[in-house]
């Protein structure tokens, strides 16, 4: 089975847990491609098992160029190859639709109520959602301090949950035995 994980970071806390996920996926027996927006074109997401998206929340949805460019000049931000241009929307607007095929949206957020700090992922699903792609779990956030680093746990929760995906996808060994 085929598997594709693609990310937008902007301060290398989603390219941490996106890369987690495709490494959790692909110990799961997947064949994996993995990487930024930039570096993997939305058509290969019509040839996959199972597509799964992550961005930054940036004002309370997915980023805009304007919110990457202000994270990426950030002096505080060290990340050595911030996503600028393509963002997830504008790879996402070039999806293929109507294929039908297992998706799963996440996003890395700061740690506090939803209705504070709004969600990324929401708007990820949603597109997949449009463009024909099924949803196998509801859309997950993982949580960054205020000093824009993971919280303890966040890359062990993303093994989880990856490891929930693949078996939303691939039958079940029980289910194959039946």
């Amino acid at each position: 089975m085929k598997a594709m994980v693609v990310f937008e970071s902007v301060y290398g806390n989603t390219a941490a847990v996106g890369r987690r996920i495709a490494e959790t996926i692909r110990a799961r027996g997947f064949e994996v491609a993995e990487g930024a927006v930039a570096d993997l074109h939305p058509d290969q997401g019509a040839s996959v098992d199972l597509l799964v998206v992550g961005g930054p929340t940036h004002a309370h949805g997915m980023s805009r160029t304007s919110t990457r460019k202000v994270g990426a000049e950030d002096k505080k931000n060290a990340y050595p190859t911030p996503s600028v241009i393509p963002g997830l929307r504008e790879w996402m607007d070039l999806l293929p639709t109507g294929s039908r095929i297992a998706s799963a949206a996440f996003d890395t957020r700061f740690d506090k109520p939803m209705f504070l700090t709004g969600s990324a992922a929401k708007g990820i699903a949603k597109r997949l959602r449009e463009h024909g792609y099924l949803q196998v779990a509801p859309p997950r956030s993982f949580f960054v301090t205020t000093e824009n680093a993971l919280v303890e746990g966040a890359l062990p929760e993303a093994e989880r949950w990856a490891s929930s995906l693949v078996d939303a996808v691939r039958p079940s060994e029980a289910a194959r035995a039946s």
